[in-house]
């Protein structure tokens, strides 16, 4: 593929018009549109829908500028850092991260970022969901527990687990009395399983209050409402403080948040100046090392 049509193309599609893309670049109309159509020729796709004034990218289109503009973007990234001699973390970085670690930590790491690198534009968003790095244009995902994709590289930078927690003065239920439950999804409803040395005891649950975050969990636990499956980084200054008490660990995998980006894509200086900032606000990468952060 021609890599001087496939810059050519995802020039008019930033700009939105062979015109302005022609000004912008200070190069001709003409050329532009030649190298547009040959490129379109060879892929034997149409790129563009051409009608009027107006020019739109088709659905062929939008996925291959999705793919590509960024691409270029780091190879023109790579090629001005070698030129002068190191790459300095600048432009545009874009984030997705999941809800309860966006809301107790990321505010605090994206501020530290943004003082120490003012060149970067940073942008953070919220989604519990997987999203499609390439085609919503994604630079680094944080995910919880993710699945294997081979498309993906990365590293957990932080581990937390769960505990059953309730307030001092809710009776621990015995025998086969069900607790009064503060649950967030149906996989709390069957009943929590906790660890002990005579090995895993289910505990009955009826769930009495269903609540989409973590946060809003804790402050019905908090208030009385029932018992409740949080992460210790979550509770742990609750528990310090008394305001909480711990029904031990639930018996279940750890919880493993990983940091993650495209294993084609060039590592960039944004994306490995975030990673560090991760790796600097939890070097060891315990629930502990969060619950402090949290609390900082």
């Amino acid at each position: 593929m021609d890599l001087l049509a496939l810059a050519d193309f995802t020039l008019v599609a930033r700009h939105e018009g062979f015109g302005r893309a022609a000004r912008a670049a200070t190069r001709p109309k003409a050329t532009l549109s030649r190298r547009v159509a040959e490129l379109e020729a060879a892929l034997d796709l149409r790129l563009f829908e051409r009608g009027g004034r107006s020019l739109k990218l088709t659905e062929e289109g939008r996925a291959l500028y999705a793919r590509t503009s960024r691409l270029l973007l780091e190879m023109e990234e790579a090629t001005a850092a070698v030129a002068s001699g190191g790459e300095k973390p600048r432009g545009r970085l874009r984030i997705s991260a999941p809800l309860l670690f966006s809301q107790t930590a990321v505010g605090k790491i994206a501020a530290d970022f943004a003082l120490a690198y003012p060149e970067v534009r940073l942008e953070v968003t919220t989604e519990d969901r997987a999203v499609d790095m390439f085609e919503e244009g994604i630079d680094l995902v944080i995910r919880v527990n993710p699945a294997p994709d081979e498309s993906l590289v990365g590293r957990a930078f932080l581990h937390d687990r769960l505990v059953v927690v309730a307030r001092p003065d809710l009776p621990r239920p015995t025998g086969n009395t069900p607790v009064p439950a503060v649950v967030r999804s149906t996989a709390d409803r069957a009943g929590w399983t906790l660890k002990t040395p005579d090995g895993p005891v289910t505990m009955k649950i009826d769930p009495v209050l269903g609540l989409s975050s973590l946060i809003m969990v804790r402050d019905a636990v908090l208030a009385g409402v029932g018992a409740a499956r949080l992460p210790v980084s979550l509770v742990s200054h609750d528990i310090a403080s008394g305001r909480l008490v711990s029904w031990g660990d639930v018996d279940a995998p750890d919880i493993a948040l990983w940091a993650l980006y495209p294993s084609r894509r060039l590592l960039s200086a944004r994306v490995s100046a975030f990673l560090d900032m991760l790796k600097h606000a939890f070097p060891q990468g315990t629930p502990e090392e969060l619950a402090a952060y949290v609390g900082r």
